[in-house]
């Protein structure tokens, strides 16, 4: 699990604009051809939230950008030198082999139009999106109930494609919901939220499109980046991230939104087919850097299924075999997570 807690807000800009979501759509409906900068966009290949027709985010989101040919970053042997390359990749899911109740990773809960949704007090309530939230006794939350974790709880509206998101998830003793912060998004839209404010992750994105799903690694195809986490970073943050916790001002750490990916000459050969699968999205799509933990901690789903010898060897590949990459030129507009082709 990621083991440091979130750094505190020093000086935080309260901002009371409220993030605006674009009206709901039918996914079937959505052309093709249609690449808005903060709009909505075709469901494309199909990927979808499993359990639902929603795709998990469009097919022209940063999140499914070919990176493997982008530029290296100036700074990337500096970020690199403070992000303990010294270690190596760690899958933060799994089986939990009784160390806790639930396996490890984040879960995902999907819910009709007909969920009750409920009022939610946050700590950070001028980031935080305050409209209801379906949450209830089926909500699954990030190593359970009783732990004292992240509590991620994500949550997908399967008849509207929405997605709830919040971070430090509990109920009361009264029957009241906190979190520490909660943000939504439309899952057909490319729309980023309001620049300055956090999500359920410090880097104010959506957790969901960067976890590993036990599916996609079996269907020998992974779409998309991956969330990780780094122990010490900047007080700054770069397209597409929109909010920082760091706990240095030097630009010598990495912002979060850095964007990482597996040098292309690693070899896999020998390693089992599921275990190159998700290193092939290392180096296509990357590694993005969502939120302070542990050095090289990367998230997928909480399942009990996630096969030992692929995560076995996932934690033998060593940090020093990434790079980081210059995303700036996939940005169609600071406002929107649509990419263009790298």
């Amino acid at each position: 699990m990621t083991t440091a807690a979130r750094p505190a807000k020093i000086a935080l800009v309260l901002r009371r604009a409220r993030s605006v979501l674009l009206p709901a759509a039918v996914v079937a409906a959505l052309s093709a051809s249609t690449l808005a900068a903060g709009g909505t966009s075709a469901v494309g290949a199909g990927r979808t939230v499993p359990g639902t027709s929603c795709p998990v985010f469009p097919s022209t989101s940063v999140w499914h950008a070919d990176v493997s040919r982008l530029p290296v970053h100036a700074r990337s042997a500096q970020w690199l030198s403070h992000m303990s390359t010294d270690r190596d990749l760690h899958p933060d899911f799994g089986p939990s082999y009784g160390e806790q109740p639930v396996p490890y990773g984040i879960p995902i809960t999907v819910v009709g139009g007909d969920h009750a949704k409920v009022r939610v007090r946050f700590e950070y309530a001028d980031e935080s999106d305050r409209v209801r939230y379906p949450l209830g006794r089926d909500t699954r939350i990030e190593g359970g109930r009783g732990s004292d974790g992240d509590r991620h709880a994500i949550v997908v509206d399967k008849s509207t494609c929405k997605l709830y998101e919040t971070w430090a998830t509990r109920k009361t003793s009264a029957g009241r919901w906190r979190a520490g912060s909660g943000a939504v998004w439309r899952l057909t839209s490319n729309a980023l939220r309001p620049d300055g404010w956090t999500s359920a992750d410090a880097a104010g994105l959506p957790i969901l499109p960067g976890l590993l799903r036990l599916g996609e690694v079996r269907s020998g195809r992974v779409d998309h980046a991956i969330r990780f986490t780094t122990d010490v970073t900047d007080r700054s943050h770069v397209w597409p991230a929109r909010h920082d916790a760091g706990s240095v001002s030097n630009p010598a750490y990495p912002p979060m939104g850095a964007w990482f990916r597996l040098e292309a000459s690693y070899p896999t050969s020998g390693l089992r087919a599921d275990t190159k699968v998700v290193l092939a999205a290392m180096k296509r799509h990357g590694l993005v850097l969502a939120d302070n933990g542990s050095p090289w901690y990367f998230q997928g789903t909480a399942s009990a299924k996630w096969p030992t010898g692929l995560l076995d060897e996932l934690k033998s590949i060593p940090a020093s075999a990434f790079e980081a990459v210059d995303t700036s030129s996939l940005r169609v507009t600071a406002g929107s997570g649509a990419a263009r082709s790298g």
